[in-house]
């Protein structure tokens, strides 16, 4: 866990490093750029609160997602997808709601988007237990489906009364999440650090835990020697990683934007694997790793405003924390592999 963390550690410190020593080499002001990253994301309450925060919800409710996903040795790609499944859903579904109380309006919302991911992956999921077809590239490709989806949604049934705008109708009041007074900080955070806590406890305290991280370990010791259903595991765990994509969409349209358009995600759901993967897949770490990226997302619009960086660097520190953190991983298993055993489990001793 230690030398996890480490390694996490080390990986964004060093994309940062990098990032800083490309701005000076390409003429910047490193240090006024890192100044204004800083400034944007946690220089003041509501840098924090309705920046960073906020950015860090979708990132961190996907990372969950991932973490589910990856843990049991399934690599769902299409979160993209899922959280626009979610968000055309809850977009539907909040418009629908107006005459409930918000305490049935929004968990149907939440359901509704959690369902529609849930639905998103139910094709690659079945195509993976029935016929082993990799969903790598099953749900990657419907992420371009999703986007296609959406932009027909948006100028077709789900097009605003007037007709003149691609978007949807506002959801109802009943539906949008309560915020934090002063701030755009929605309930939606709250959410997030829940959904993390509930999925600690499940993979480290659970028989479904174990389950799901010896299918990831070890598919066939798991089959052969703990009877774990591994077909049945990798299953529940696309689709739940899928459904957890769906609700960040759900969380993003009833608490940021109250309705739905096109490029309603700036990449949340490629962010979501760089978050996860920053986490070593625990969830309490992925926490943590989904407001750093989200730092770095509302840092880098500060960065752009007053330094005149583009804010699209802040992609190529995620790019570089993901090579750094999986160049790590490979380091320690080669490394393991080649340490001779320990005095304690020598045989001869």
């Amino acid at each position: 866990m230690i030398r996890g963390w480490r390694a996490a550690v080390l990986a964004f410190a060093g994309a940062i490093g990098l990032m800083a020593l490309g701005l000076a080499l390409a003429g910047y002001d490193a240090g006024a750029a890192l100044a204004a990253l800083w400034r944007g994301a946690f220089g003041s309450w509501y840098a924090l609160t309705s920046a960073t925060l906020v950015r860090a919800v979708p990132l961190t409710i996907i990372g969950l997602g991932i973490c589910f996903a990856f843990r049991a040795g399934t690599f769902n790609i299409g979160a993209e997808g899922q959280f626009y499944a979610g968000a055309v859903a809850a977009a539907w579904v909040g418009v629908q709601v107006g005459r409930a109380p918000p305490l049935v309006a929004i968990p149907v919302v939440w359901l509704a988007a959690a369902l529609a991911g849930a639905a998103w992956v139910a094709l690659p999921t079945w195509l993976r237990v029935r016929f082993g077809v990799l969903e790598v590239i099953s749900t990657l490709l419907l992420n371009f489906v999703a986007e296609a989806l959406v932009s027909w949604m948006v100028q077709g049934p789900l097009q605003e009364a007037k007709g003149i705008y691609p978007q949807s109708d506002p959801i109802a009041a009943a539906a949008r999440l309560p915020v934090l007074p002063g701030t755009r900080l929605h309930l939606g955070f709250g959410l997030a650090v829940v959904l993390a806590f509930v999925l600690a406890y499940l993979m480290r305290r659970t028989w479904w835990g174990f389950a799901l991280i010896a299918s990831g370990a070890g598919p066939r010791a798991a089959e052969v020697s703990g009877r774990v259903p591994v077909r049945r595991v990798s299953a529940i765990a696309l689709l739940g990683s899928a459904a957890l994509a769906g609700l960040a969409g759900g969380v993003e349209v009833g608490g940021v934007s109250y309705a739905l358009f096109q490029n309603l995600s700036p990449g949340y759901g490629f962010s979501g694997i760089a978050v996860a993967l920053l986490g070593r897949l625990e969830p309490l770490a992925v926490l943590v790793a989904g407001v750093l990226f989200g730092a770095l997302e509302a840092g880098a619009g500060a960065m752009q405003r007053e330094a005149g960086i583009p804010a699209v660097l802040v992609y190529v520190v995620e790019a570089t924390v993901i090579i750094t953190v999986l160049l790590a991983d490979a380091a320690t298993r080669r490394a393991a592999l080649r340490a001779p055993p320990s005095a304690e489990g020598d045989p001869a001793r």
